[in-house]
């Protein structure tokens, strides 16, 4: 039985990024297992899709790597939307995401095709890599907390192993896990403005276990890449801001999906690995080892943050009748605009 075909998306908004977006598209096209396409979803910004076009208006994927294509996101401003825009113009049975600053390893999409071998599995996600622009790790940042980042955090499980959701800068879906469960919710997630939220992943996996109770979703910690975390994120100041800020997004995620399944595994996730952290924190305090009660300190008002966060979303959910549905996933018309 052959493996799947996999077309890539890759969503980007800025300019800023311009050296990122190349590796990123770069590593895609090194794979040991080539993509069958490489969407760049540009995010309503017509200079870069201009340069975008331009940069790849004469690559058709002729040598084997992936043709590329140039698309504006044909949805509201958001990493969500973008998200659709890429499935819908997509042509590949699966359709995986990268993050526009990350770099995949040579054999990421070959094990995420090793993962639909069982026509039950619906999405499979990998690990996500910390790489510091400061050239390592801060002292006082908990592995624990390495989501603040967009990398995979301790806790998450070992090998290739079943989870409720994967996470959205590097994951992949079956085609047909958007056509019983629709698309990425629009109300949740990331949409251009200063404050980082997230989720959005988590609501569509919940949403397509409903839609196939029988679905599987696996996250393989060998299909790698590596994050970069630029020096402004190292600081306590973005990690307040991005705890906070999942809490208000998990608000958004339990008041679409319900907070049994919105929360699962979170419980799991405070009422265990949390406090592990805090004591590994705590003993290497004990033993003079550089950063425990720095990490232990975050790990808490990390807790704190995302409760708070979550108190506030939860209200305001309440008060304005949020339900953030799903955005529905049709043809590839809209997205073809501008493509090249």
């Amino acid at each position: 039985m052959s493996e799947p075909d996999v077309s890539v998306v890759i969503c980007v908004y800025t300019e800023d990024r311009w050296e990122d977006i190349l590796a990123a598209v770069a590593s895609v096209r090194a794979q040991v297992r080539p993509a069958r396409e490489i969407l760049l979803v540009v995010d309503h910004n017509p200079t870069l899709l201009d340069r975008l076009a331009k940069e790849y208006e004469e690559d058709g994927g002729d040598d084997g790597t992936g043709e590329v294509r140039v698309l504006a996101n044909a949805g509201p401003r958001g990493l969500s939307a973008g998200r659709n825009t890429g499935i819908a113009a997509s042509r590949g049975e699966i359709v995986a995401f990268l993050d526009d600053d990350a770099v995949a390893e040579r054999d990421w999409l070959r094990y995420f095709a090793s993962g639909y071998a069982d026509p039950r599995v619906l999405a499979v996600g990998g690990r996500t890599v910390p790489v510091w622009e400061s050239g390592r790790r801060p002292l006082w940042f908990p592995e624990e907390f390495d989501w603040v980042v967009g990398a995979a955090y301790k806790g998450l499980p070992p090998g290739r192993a079943r989870v409720r959701n994967v996470l959205g800068g590097n994951a992949s879906f079956r085609r047909t896990a958007f056509e019983v469960a629709g698309g990425f919710a629009t109300g949740i997630g990331r949409d251009g403005g200063k404050r980082p939220l997230g989720g959005e992943e988590t609501e569509l996996c919940i949403r397509i276990g409903r839609a196939r109770p029988d679905a599987v979703l696996l996250f393989d910690n060998r299909a790698v890449i590596h994050h970069r975390v630029p020096a402004a994120r190292e600081r306590f100041a973005y990690f307040r801001t991005r705890t906070y800020a999942e809490g208000l997004s998990k608000a958004l995620v339990a008041r679409s999906v319900g907070a049994g399944k919105g929360l699962e595994s979170e419980r799991r996730y405070t009422t265990r690995v949390l406090p592990a952290g805090v004591a590994r924190g705590l003993r290497d305090a004990l033993l003079a080892r550089p950063g425990g009660a720095g990490r232990a300190g975050a790990i808490v008002a990390g807790v704190l943050m995302a409760a708070g966060g979550y108190a506030v979303g939860s209200l305001r959910a309440r008060r304005d009748g949020i339900a953030c549905p799903a955005v529905p996933v049709t043809g590839g018309s809209a997205g073809e605009e501008g493509a090249t």
